[in-house]
């Protein structure tokens, strides 16, 4: 077995061979609900509150984003068909050649969201530090981001194995503590309706920074399916990973809007931390702490497989040092030069105009093909099936491109805003160009697509 806890995993995206693959869908569970058990989730909630929103409007759209994990879920579907990364299934629908700009943004996302990570728990962990006099300054706080980086590589170099018991167990933990912060929380939170009614700008902001926490996953589950046996049900994957992300993103989103509520969120850590009675606000800076390594675990682990779909011709660990020096130095950038931090944020949310539309384009293919691919010609290159014209899929990229325009006129954020945002009453409909992108392709692709989708590959239970 290749595939040990505690052990450097030698499969990179190369298929997973039959007499590999073990586990049950309910690793899934524990894999993306213990991954979402993060302060962000808290941050994002009390935005909606700050966007206008009441306690139970902003509760309603956190509770709807929660839904999208579905989607996410069932995005790791075809990785049981496969046996490999998901970046690398979506050649089939873009080409091989077409598949590499989402694979070079995939990547920026995956470790931009991991400095993002890394800081935020830096940053507890250096409260804690100086809290109980073992640092302060700037000792304390290398200290902290070379611990937190430690935490977060250490797993992540071990592997999809490590990986998923190191989740499942910090789960239980984080679980506990999230559960006692949202007991604290909620009771103190202003249920009335607000002065004003949010508007329609209000709404759209509010779901499009709660959508693009599971949006920014859609790239990635198939990393975390390929291990399991082709037998397991279809069904019992869906909702596993998807009930695991909605428990925990949604729990932690109403203790933001609860908090927002009560009290000022600018800084959140400092504005939930506020609200806590003084024994409980140590044990809430671990909290941040562990949801943040918990979420940039899986994100670093994914972003090693990305480099390898990418062309990097070294073995998943070897690959995981770039991906890892690279989370480093944009760590420390993001801790000593605060617009460093403001700047990649706006530059994330900005890469929905682009991961909204692939998303849409790539559950379009998906659906088309019921899951099923020529997994050998998905490694083929020019000699593969997914070759199409010179690499690239006209379908994927023409339906690609009309979500992306779509997504840029509708956008609205710190970095661009999109034509159509102030006739549309301020709304910011970028999410809906994974419709758009979902669409075209279905309508472009319907009769190829199905029509090739090898029926000889043996389907799981439903």
């Amino acid at each position: 077995m290749s595939d040990e806890v505690f052990k450097v995993e030698t499969h990179g995206i190369d298929p997973i061979p039959d007499g590999e693959r073990h586990g049950s869908a309910k690793d899934l569970f524990w894999l993306w609900f213990g991954s979402n058990l993060t302060f962000t989730y808290v941050i994002n909630g009390a935005l909606a509150v700050a966007f206008g929103l009441s306690f139970w409007q902003a509760t309603a759209v956190v509770v709807i984003s929660g839904l999208a994990f579905f989607a996410v879920s069932a995005a790791g579907l075809s990785g049981i068909r496969t046996g490999t990364a998901t970046l690398v299934i979506s050649r089939a629908a873009f080409g091989v050649r077409g598949n590499f700009p989402a694979g070079v943004l995939n990547w920026v996302v995956s470790i931009g969201y991991t400095i993002v990570n890394t800081v935020v728990g830096t940053l507890a962990l250096e409260l804690i530090l100086a809290q109980t006099g073992l640092a302060n300054g700037t000792t304390a706080r290398a200290l902290a981001l070379g611990i937190t980086l430690a935490l977060t590589f250490a797993v992540t170099m071990w592997g999809h194995a490590t990986v998923q018991f190191a989740e499942r167990w910090a789960a239980y933990v984080l679980a506990a503590g999230f559960g006692a912060l949202l007991v604290l929380v909620l009771p103190g939170a202003d249920t009335s309706a607000p002065a004003a009614a949010p508007g329609l700008s209000g709404w759209s902001l509010a779901f499009v920074i709660m959508l693009a926490g599971p949006f920014s996953y859609l790239p990635m589950p198939a990393d975390y399916t390929r291990y399991l046996p082709r037998t397991t049900s279809l069904k019992s994957i869906t909702w596993s990973g998807a009930l695991g992300g909605f428990v925990s993103s949604v729990a932690l989103g109403v203790a933001g809007v609860a908090a927002a509520t009560q009290t000022d969120m600018t800084d959140a850590v400092a504005g939930a931390q506020g609200l806590l009675p003084g024994w409980f606000q140590p044990l809430f800076l671990a909290l941040v702490l562990g949801g943040s390594v918990t979420n940039s675990i899986i994100t670093l682990y994914s972003s090693s497989l990305n480099l390898q779909v990418l062309g990097i011709p070294w073995s998943r660990a070897r690959a995981l040092g770039i991906s890892a020096a690279v989370t480093a130095v944009g760590s420390l950038a993001a801790l000593f030069l605060t617009d460093f931090t403001t700047s990649l944020l706006s530059f994330l949310s900005l890469l929905i105009i682009v991961f909204a539309p692939w998303a849409g384009v790539f559950l379009a293919d998906m659906l088309l093909r019921r899951c099923h691919y020529d997994a050998d010609a998905l490694h083929a290159g020019s000699a593969g099936a997914y070759w199409y014209r010179a690499g690239y899929h006209p379908a994927g990229m023409a339906a690609l491109l009309a979500g992306m325009v779509f997504a840029a006129l509708t956008c609205d954020s710190a970095l661009w805003t999109g034509p159509l945002v102030a006739p549309l009453g301020g709304a910011d409909l970028t999410v809906l160009g994974s419709v758009v992108s979902g669409l075209t392709y279905w309508a472009l692709a319907r009769r190829r697509v199905s029509a090739t989708a090898p029926a000889a590959v043996p389907a799981p239970a439903a």
